[in-house]
């Protein structure tokens, strides 16, 4: 039976010697190959299956990439692995690479530190597979040591912090943290153009949305708002009452103009930022999106649905369901 082994890696090894790298930072060890010295010697290449081997009847030498998570894989995209219980070097398709590896500043390569692999015979023509340790029961193995050539760490940035969001809880009763809607106006596909007026409830089916106004108090200059929904689990209270029926994804919009009264269908202003689609469930509290306050303004927002039927009834108390401003 084949068995396997991984060399996977690599992470650049830091010791008074090794290159210093800064912190925080993904390197990627692309395109190099391996030398083998000691007992045997060569490079180190592949047979069909991914047995990386070294010897005179061996395909040239192998190609391998160092990723982010410090594991090895081929050129092929394989995963090299080291496989129990003899630590073969192996590359298997679909396989996670086994991490552990690092090079050197000089290309030596080491496994949890230790510069020392074994070279055992597969055959009678000087053909050897690479593992960690001697395979028991086979006297011929011989102590080699590997070498990375080639091997140029490209930085790859992590990724960016999440933006900042401000918290959910809302100050009350003096409201200095947040804003709810100063006017709430239903608008309706089927009847579009029939002004509905002021409402206390949201609304949101898949023919009516609803379209809410904030004024953002000139003390939020210089703040960071977010838009946030929050959707209690029904009812904590009787101002968070509503009911619900659908998959729970709703549309939220900015809309170019703040609604009216007079505002249907047909005359509501257009959209200027989609916020896309979120998938509401109860118990939860969501941030929209998160800006530069918009101080001293009246902004509006609109929440649609395609699969949802909601109707409840937007409170100001904290905790209550439904669409607030939040600043910090």
């Amino acid at each position: 039976m084949r068995s396997t082994f991984a060399l996977c890696i690599l992470s650049i090894a830091a010791s008074v010697q090794s290159l210093v790298l800064p912190r925080n930072t993904c390197y990627k060890c692309q395109g190099f190959t391996i030398s083998v010295s000691g007992g045997a010697s060569g490079p180190l290449g592949q047979i069909y299956d991914g047995q990386n081997r070294v010897g005179p009847n061996t395909p040239n030498a192998a190609k391998y990439t160092l990723g982010c998570n410090g594991g090895i894989t081929d050129a092929n995209g394989r995963g090299c692995i080291l496989t129990p219980p003899t630590t073969q070097y192996q590359c298997d398709e679909g396989a996670s690479p086994t991490t552990g590896f690092a090079i050197g500043s000089n290309g030596s390569i080491t496994y949890n530190g230790n510069a020392e692999f074994w070279a055992c015979p597969v055959d009678d023509r000087g053909n050897l597979n690479v593992y960690t340790k001697p395979v028991v029961g086979q006297s011929k193995c011989v102590k080699v040591w590997l070498a990375a050539n080639g091997c140029s760490t490209t930085p790859t940035p992590p990724p960016p912090p999440p933006p900042k969001t401000c918290p959910y809880d809302l100050v009350y009763p003096n409201g200095q943290s947040f804003e709810f809607p100063h006017l709430i106006v239903p608008v309706d596909k089927s009847n579009p153009n029939t002004a509905y007026g002021t409402s206390y409830f949201g609304e949101i089916t898949p023919a009516k949305a609803t379209i809410f106004n904030f004024d953002v108090r000139p003390g939020f200059k210089g703040k960071k708002c977010s838009l946030v929904w929050l959707f209690p689990t029904n009812p904590p209270s009787d101002t968070s009452s509503y009911t619900l029926s659908g998959a729970g994804n709703l549309q939220f919009w900015k809309k170019k103009s703040p609604a009216t009264q007079g505002t249907t269908y047909n005359n509501q202003g257009g959209n200027s930022v989609d916020y896309g689609t979120i998938k509401v469930v109860p118990g939860n509290s969501y941030t929209i999106s998160t800006f530069d306050c918009p101080y001293g303004e009246k902004v509006a927002f609109e929440i649609s649905s395609t699969d949802t039927s909601l109707r409840y009834f937007q409170d100001y108390n904290p905790s209550a369901v439904g669409l607030y401003i939040t600043a910090c």
